[in-house]
């Protein structure tokens, strides 16, 4: 089962800013929802333990990631691929990067694919969860990019962060859009 998700905010940091945000897996990585644990093997090469429950099924997932593309300032692609629960797990996740008079839009692009014992368990509940942690990342990367960069406190930052911020402090979301047929 693939899921595709697209969307795009804004933040003021200019271009630079972003993209070595984005393209830094220890800034980067954190921000997933339900995330345990991550080991840096090289600049480009991580693997992330993300806490995994839906529905009576319950687990770690552990998450082989390498920055793909890094095009600096324009984009950060990252794939990632790992097992939960019995099942194979497919990441993507790609960020353009357009610098704008006050800051940056930042277009992402995500793509999510489980086989095997988890999708054919799960079967419905699965794509309104991803979409929710997909919604939590992009709060948490918002907020992240938001905030100026000296400010900004890695340690410790959830995707819960966007939610505790002051609704007028942040643009308004764009809602992830799903790419599967309904």
């Amino acid at each position: 089962m693939a899921i595709n998700f697209t969307g795009e905010f804004t933040t003021p940091r200019s271009a630079d800013e972003a993209f070595d945000f984005l393209s830094d897996p220890n800034k980067f990585g954190p921000l997933f929802p339900d995330f345990e644990s991550m080991s840096l093997q090289d600049p480009t090469h991580f693997t992330m333990k993300l806490s995994v429950a839906v529905g009576e099924m319950h687990g770690t997932a552990e998450i082989k990631m390498e920055l793909a593309e890094a095009l600096r300032p324009r984009r950060a692609l990252y794939k990632g691929t790992g097992n939960a629960a019995g099942s194979q797990i497919a990441i993507g996740a790609r960020f353009d990067l357009s610098p704008l008079d006050e800051g940056t839009r930042v277009a992402w692009q995500g793509e999510v694919s489980v086989f095997g014992k988890l999708a054919k368990l799960t079967g419905g509940m699965l794509e309104p969860l991803v979409k929710k942690n997909i919604q939590k990342l992009i709060d948490a990367l918002r907020w992240a990019l938001y905030a100026p960069p000296t400010s900004v406190a890695l340690e410790g930052i959830a995707s819960d962060a966007a939610q505790a911020a002051p609704a007028e402090a942040m643009p308004v979301a764009e809602q992830p859009t799903s790419d599967k047929p309904s």
